[in-house]
């Protein structure tokens, strides 16, 4: 077997692009590669125990990517629009999938079998929007391993004390429900600390997400999307920062003492949307992937300290995922026929 990174974009309607380049250039595969051209991802889970697997939330239903066979297969689900996906650190086959109207459900199987958790306070439809509520993330906790997180938006933050049987909200202390993401670091004295994003700011849990304070940023916008800690250096914490869904505008912000204090990265040009989705991976803690919600994509290779923008611009932009792949000798990567993106005009 050989290995290479590879990065994937999901589109809100142009399916999952491909890239075996560190994202210099991406490829579309045709319509015999098993999923739907104009399929709408929303988001991406491998893992390390499963290198050649990629599994991929659309509005199709769940999907599980064989790299050996360069094909998509759907995956028989009862789930319909897939939001959100988590496998468990430690066996690949305990998966969890956060739905759109907002379900939970579990497989212990590798996906065989799904059983649904009911989760009370859980509202599939929402007031404020007068429309259907989704998962956004769900995350098992790196410091408990019995504790998982999940977010709703618009619906609050779940937690699990049971490795994902059973669930309570925890929402006391937001200014806003319409929750984004949620990233847990620890200090040094021990003080785990829980950040989650909203539409109207990001917020601070020191107590397990009992209570939540609002933390107003230096920003002339508090909308937040994705939030990330630093693999490699648990201070570090990346923030996506625009003004709105899609938005027009924004920052990517870094803290580096735990969240308390943040200061804005420069990019080598502005950004045309609000940034969406940060992507790092355990294999390489110095390499970063960033995107925005209208399609541009940076990248550093230095843990954030530089950043360039790669050629290719998507559309809209709403998964952004990359890890280090298996793939067989007599299999070249992504054999199968592929539609490449048009020249820029």
């Amino acid at each position: 077997m050989k290995s290479r990174i590879e990065v994937y974009a999901g589109t809100a309607g142009h399916s999952v692009w491909f890239s075996n380049d560190v994202g210099e250039n991406f490829v579309h595969p045709n319509s015999h590669s098993g999923m739907y051209l104009e399929a709408r991802v929303w988001c991406f889970s491998s893992h390390p125990k499963q290198p050649q697997f990629l599994l991929c939330g659309t509005d199709m239903g769940l999907f599980q990517w064989d790299e050996n066979l360069t094909r998509w297969k759907l995956i028989d689900s009862p789930m319909n629009d897939v939001w959100a996906l988590a496998q468990s650190p430690e066996d690949p086959n305990i998966i969890y999938a956060g739905l759109r109207p907002a379900e939970l459900y579990r497989s212990l199987d590798a996906g065989a079998t799904w059983g649904k958790i009911e989760i009370s306070g859980l509202a599939s439809f929402s007031q404020v929007n007068m429309g259907p509520t989704r998962f956004t993330q769900i995350l098992f906790d790196p410091i408990d391993p019995e504790m998982m997180w999940a977010t709703v938006e618009i619906g609050g933050i779940f937690q699990s004390c049971d490795h994902g049987s059973s669930w309570k909200e925890v929402s006391k202390g937001l200014v806003s429900i319409d929750v984004h993401g949620i990233c847990i670091t620890q200090m040094p004295n021990g003080t785990k600390i829980i950040y989650a994003t909203t539409n109207q700011g990001l917020h601070r849990s020191t107590d397990n997400g009992s209570n939540w304070e609002f933390v107003l940023l230096d920003s002339q916008w508090q909308y937040t999307r994705a939030i990330v800690s630093q693999k490699s250096d648990p201070s570090t914490i990346w923030l996506c920062n625009g003004n709105g869904p899609p938005g027009n505008t924004g920052k990517l912000l870094k803290s580096s003492d735990y969240g308390y204090t943040w200061t804005e990265v420069k990019l080598p040009q502005p950004f045309n949307s609000t940034p969406w989705c940060i992507a790092t991976h355990e294999s390489d803690t110095n390499l970063f992937f960033l995107c925005t919600n209208l399609g541009q994509l940076f990248k550093s290779i230095d843990k954030g300290v530089t950043w360039e923008k790669l050629p290719h611009e998507f559309g809209e932009l709403r998964a952004l995922h990359w890890r280090t792949t298996e793939y067989s000798d007599n299999r070249p990567p992504h054999s199968i026929t592929v539609r490449r993106p048009p020249p820029t005009l």
